[in-house]
C-alpha cells in the first residue's frame, strides 16, 4: 500500500501521510502548522491570486498560519478567525455550525460583534489550508453574510477531492482521494 503522497506547494515539495477515513478512504494529511516554508511560499502565490479585497477571515484553526502570513506579506493589520467556542472577551456574538472530514464531530464556528463590524459592507476574502467538502467554507459564508459581508473570493493551498473541479475557489494544488490501497481515486 501507498502510505504517502507528494504534492508540490507553491514550489514546495511534501509528502502526504496518507491517513484513513474509512476503510475505503484515505486522506493526504496537510498540516502547515511548524511548517514556515510552505506557509511563506504559499501565501506569496495566493496573494498574487487574491481578489481585492477589504479584510480575510478563516476558520479556527489549520488556516491561522496562512491567513497570519498573507496578512503580514500584504501589510494588512487585521484578519479574522472564527472561533470553535465563544470566548469571555467575545460580544453579540454570531454562531454557525459546521461537520468537516477531518473531525468526527459537529463544530462550532462563532465571530464577536467587533468582528462582524469590520466585514459589515466590507468585501471579504476566505482563506483556508483545504477545501475538500466544502463544509467549513459554507459554514464562513454563513457567517460573513449574516453580518453584511460580501464574500470576493474563496481561496486555499490544497483543493481536495471533488473540490478540485469547483470553479468558485481558488487553490494552489490538487489532492486526490485516496482509495484502500492508497491509490488515488
Amino acid at each position: 500500500m501507498q502510505k504517502s503522497y507528494t504534492v508540490n506547494i507553491a514550489g514546495v515539495n511534501r509528502d502526504l501521510p496518507l491517513c484513513p477515513v474509512n476503510e475505503d478512504l484515505y486522506i493526504g494529511a496537510f498540516v502547515m502548522f511548524g511548517d514556515v516554508e510552505v506557509t511563506v511560499a504559499a501565501a506569496k502565490a495566493l496573494l498574487e491570486k487574491a481578489p481585492e479585497h477589504d479584510v480575510m477571515i478563516t476558520a479556527e484553526s489549520k488556516g491561522i498560519p496562512l491567513l497570519y502570513e498573507m496578512a503580514r506579506q500584504s501589510g494588512e493589520t487585521n484578519y479574522i478567525v472564527a472561533r470553535k467556542g465563544p470566548k469571555l472577551y467575545m460580544q453579540d456574538i454570531h454562531t454557525t455550525y459546521v461537520n468537516s472530514i477531518t473531525t468526527e464531530a459537529r463544530q462550532m464556528l462563532c465571530i464577536g460583534g467587533q468582528d462582524s463590524e469590520s466585514m459589515k459592507g466590507k468585501r471579504v476574502l476566505i482563506i483556508d489550508d483545504v477545501i475538500s467538502t466544502g463544509e467549513s467554507l459554507k459554514a464562513l459564508e454563513k457567517l460573513i453574510h449574516e453580518v453584511g459581508g460580501i464574500v470576493v473570493g474563496r481561496m486555499c493551498v490544497l483543493a481536495e477531492g471533488d473540490a478540485i473541479a469547483r470553479d468558485d475557489i481558488t487553490y494552489l494544488a490538487p489532492l486526490p482521494l485516496f482509495d484502500g490501497e492508497g491509490n488515488p481515486k
